[in-house]
């Protein structure tokens, strides 16, 4: 039986695989507002889970992480380079709810963390549990997991406050250069969207479906409108099926042009639907869905959306 009182082991990482000892040490973010008070719910659970898996063999060692209003309090700052070395070295941390304030003060956290660690897919599986108290008539048919990239878009936080000195030299710089007409007293913000993260991403996403043995992965994204972003995020992903996994991923106009839309045994299709319609399509027809791949912003909407679908976000 494992010494309860052990300090715990780093997670060890060597020749692309994770080494992880019977007690692994864990860090925890508590989180801001009700953050604690999910914490208190959600450690016992996960204690209990590996009690009952491994009959006391093996046990999670949790090491706090001060991250959020009660560091600042304590340190003044939000998020010390001392708890970023933690994390690094833990290699796996839990996180709960850290508050950004709306409209003006720090930035997001969230987005300090993912973009300091380049975390950038947010893998989220979307599914019923049975029991869940829910209005849908079939809410079990829905049953995805949704890729979302978690390092550019919107979300990569490049942006300045209406009236201040960077807002109007950016304004004056595309008006002036680039003949783009924007309000004198617009905020500004960027959009960075890149080949190699838009690649990587969707490339990920495929290797899920073949792992997994899963038929059909989306492209999501508003490409009719963003042509040079997220219709380039479109583009880049079939990019990635076609140069590195042209025996396996047919798209959609080789499905019907070749197939007569049956899918071959032992290939994954790929297709892609504009963001607003597949809100729609997971409403009607969510069978059709397994494996979706999207932008940042998107990929925020959409899984906040099929968790809403599936009985609520938490």
């Amino acid at each position: 039986m494992l010494d309860h009182n052990t300090e715990g082991t780093l997670i060890e990482y060597h020749d692309e695989q994770f080494l992880v000892a019977d007690d692994p040490i864990i860090g925890f973010i508590e989180g801001d507002g009700i953050g604690p008070d999910i914490w208190q719910a959600t450690r016992p659970v996960l204690d209990a889970a590996v009690a009952q898996a491994y009959k006391g063999r093996r046990q999670i060692v949790w090491k706090p992480l001060l991250v959020g209003e009660k560091a600042y309090q304590e340190t003044g700052s939000y998020l010390t380079p001392e708890v970023l070395e933690k994390i690094k070295k833990y290699r796996v941390a839990i996180k709960g709810p850290l508050s950004t304030p709306i409209g003006g003060g720090i930035r997001s956290l969230n987005v300090a963390l993912r973009q300091y660690f380049d975390l950038y897919a947010c893998v989220r599986p979307v599914r019923y549990y049975d029991g869940v108290p829910n209005p849908m008539k079939h809410p079990e048919l829905l049953d995805v997991v949704i890729f979302r990239e978690n390092t550019e878009d919107v979300y990569a936080g490049i942006e300045w406050e209406s009236g201040s000195p960077e807002a109007e030299k950016l304004i004056a710089f595309l008006r002036d250069q680039l003949g783009d007409n924007i309000r004198p007293e617009s905020g500004i913000g960027i959009t960075p969207m890149s080949p190699s993260g838009s690649k990587r991403l969707v490339r990920k996403a495929i290797e899920y479906a073949i792992e997994h043995q899963l038929r059909v992965v989306t492209l999501v994204h508003k490409g009719n409108i963003m042509k040079f972003t997220e219709g380039a995020f479109r583009q880049w992903g079939y990019e990635v099926a076609r140069d590195e996994f042209a025996d396996q991923v047919i798209s959609e106009e080789e499905l019907y042009a070749n197939y007569d839309g049956v899918l071959p045994a032992g290939k994954i299709l790929l297709n892609d639907r504009i963001a607003d319609a597949i809100f729609q399509q997971l409403l009607l027809r969510p069978d059709e869905y397994e494996v979706l791949a999207t932008p940042n912003l998107n990929g925020d909407y959409l899984s906040d959306a099929c968790a809403a679908q599936v009985g609520g976000l938490g």
